[in-house]
């Protein structure tokens, strides 16, 4: 079981860190993907209690569906809430049963909603790192939080010291505006249920395509509790919450508002239109422009160095939009600033920008997931066949040698490691990396090959594949074998369709209620008392 333990991390790290992180299903609509204004304003509800609940989870049945309602949360993914996220002693963390259905996050039943802001296991938290309104950010809790970072962007090999260092003062700046957040949900008594936490991973795990047993494993691997996770779940819809309490019902769409941005789509059809994923780091004062343009450098450095968008986006964005991994929506040419709409139009489909853009407000990186030609423009097809030399294809194989009568249980895991590495599949480059991170597995290069001269089990697999495209895995008398096409992929083209009326008074709720969001932590963190220990210096404080 080794082989497979090895493999199914290795592919666990390629799904979360893929380049091909920006991409989409296509099956999902070319609209802007947000949630329905009265779905937003009904998450905004209170209940009289004390604390924000970051229940640990528990292995599970499938009774409960994933979901991704993440729309509307003005925030990213964050935060851990005071000290060290002790394991409860209520929950415990159960084993997956080995060829058991895909599982889900899903907490105990029975178990109460735990207390955000309890004293933790003193052990756990060896010293202070900040206090934020005189309540602590311990060591451990950064620790933990950079772990979970780096478990999620599959980049940590590849970092020096001096990135660590820059990425957990990135992780404690984050941490100090989410204990703000939460500071604010506990005032206006807003609770958390484990319940709708173990929505939100299971959203995420859906959204990844891996399933319980391979997040705790990944997580464990990097040090990382799954504890911390939950907690900077919590944190984030907690937030969420404190933002439509305090504006949803001061946010007004009006049908003359919908009519005018109908209009001002109709005057776009004629356009491109981009789908759009963005990372947004704020300037509150002159002052502080070259240390975040420095710090939005470090984040693109990331990107470049293959962590994925919507897991960065989360972390590090002080955009709403990072709750859901960054993604803007569809936009036309010219609806952005002049600076972003100039870079947009210089990238292709699954590209990031080659450098933070100075815009209103701060600095951005821009993903761009998809693009669509103006309304009525006519798409030709994307080509299958050969498109080497005399009727060749490129080709390289990845094989995951194991024995084909071995154990069943093996066998299935393995195939889900291809399966997702052929789901994921960039170039043939990034998958010789990965097979470098993969222990036990054999990458080569097949060159210019003829169809003819391969085998009908290959042939078969690679019918109807484009090109930049990876066969279906299969299963061979030598392993588990998944064969990529090192042509260059060819984008399907797609043309605009002018959105519904329903669609377009959602987004305009949203951006009015993003917009309050961050004036609302603006102010927040004006008023607020932050310190930060400087290691360097024996009891000296900073800021």
């Amino acid at each position: 079981m080794r082989i497979a333990t090895t493999l199914l991390m290795g592919a666990t790290a390629l799904t979360l860190a893929s380049a091909a992180s920006l991409a989409q299903d296509s099956a999902k609509p070319a609209v802007p993907p947000v949630a329905s204004r009265q779905a937003a304003l009904a998450s905004s509800g209170t209940v009289a209690a004390k604390t924000v609940a970051p229940a640990t989870s528990q292995a599970a049945d499938a009774s409960a569906p994933p979901t991704t309602d993440d729309v509307a949360a003005p925030t990213s993914d964050a935060a851990e809430t005071t000290a060290a996220p002790a394991a409860s002693s209520t929950t415990a963390t159960a084993p997956a049963a080995q060829g058991a259905p895909v599982q889900e996050a899903k907490n105990n039943d029975a178990a109460p909603q735990i207390d955000a802001a309890s004293q933790t296991n003193p052990d756990d938290s060896d010293s202070i790192a900040a206090t934020v309104n005189d309540e602590s950010i311990s060591d451990y809790e950064v620790r933990q939080r950079v772990a979970l970072y780096l478990a999620t962007s599959g980049i940590n090999q590849q970092l020096t010291p001096a990135q660590k260092t820059r990425i957990r003062g990135q992780i404690l700046e984050q941490l100090e505006a989410e204990k703000i957040q939460l500071q604010e949900a506990v005032k206006k008594k807003i609770t958390v249920s484990p319940v709708e936490v173990d929505k939100r991973i299971n959203g995420m795990m859906a959204e990844n395509r891996f399933d319980i047993k391979q997040l705790r494993t990944t997580l464990a691997a990097a040090g990382a509790s799954e504890e911390a996770l939950r907690a900077q779940i919590t944190a984030s819809i907690a937030w969420q919450k404190a933002v439509q309490d305090e504006y949803g019902d001061r946010v007004n769409v009006t049908p003359e508002m919908v009519d005018a941005e109908l209009a001002r789509n109709a005057e776009g059809a004629n356009k491109p239109h981009y789908h759009v994923m963005e990372i947004f780091l704020p300037v509150d004062n002159p002052e502080q422009d070259a240390k975040v343009r420095k710090d939005a450098e470090e984040v693109l450095n990331q990107l470049h160095q293959g962590a994925p968008f919507p897991m960065v986006a989360r972390q590090f964005s002080q955009h709403p939009t990072a709750a859901t991994g960054g993604d803007m929506g569809w936009v036309h040419e010219g609806q952005l600033a002049p600076e972003l709409n100039a870079e947009l139009g210089k990238m292709e489909p699954n590209s990031i920008s080659q450098k933070p853009i100075r815009s209103v407000g701060g600095y951005y990186i821009l993903g761009l997931r998809e693009r669509q030609e103006p309304l009525g423009t006519k798409i030709a097809e994307a080509p299958t066949g050969p498109t080497g030399p005399a009727g060749t294809l490129p080709l390289a194989r990845l094989l995951f040698p194991v024995n084909p009568n071995g154990p069943k249980a093996e066998i299935e895991q393995i195939m889900t490691v291809a399966t997702q590495i052929s789901e994921r599949y960039g170039d043939c480059d990034t998958l010789d990396k990965m097979h470098q991170k993969m222990n036990g597995t054999v990458f080569m290069k097949l060159g210019d090959t003829k169809l003819a001269d391969l085998s009908p089990q290959i042939q078969k697999a690679l019918a109807g594949t484009h090109p930049g495209e990876a066969a279906t895995p299969f299963a061979s008398e030598a392993g588990i074998e998944l064969i990529a096409r090192c042509d260059k992929k060819v984008v399907a083209q797609t043309a605009y369709v002018m959105p519904t009326r329903q669609q377009i008074e959602d987004q305009l709720f949203q951006n009015q209620i993003s917009a309050l969001a961050r004036r609302y932590l603006r102010d927040l963190k004006r008023d607020a008392n932050i310190q930060v220990r400087d290691d360097s210096k024996p009891d000296a404080l900073i800021r």
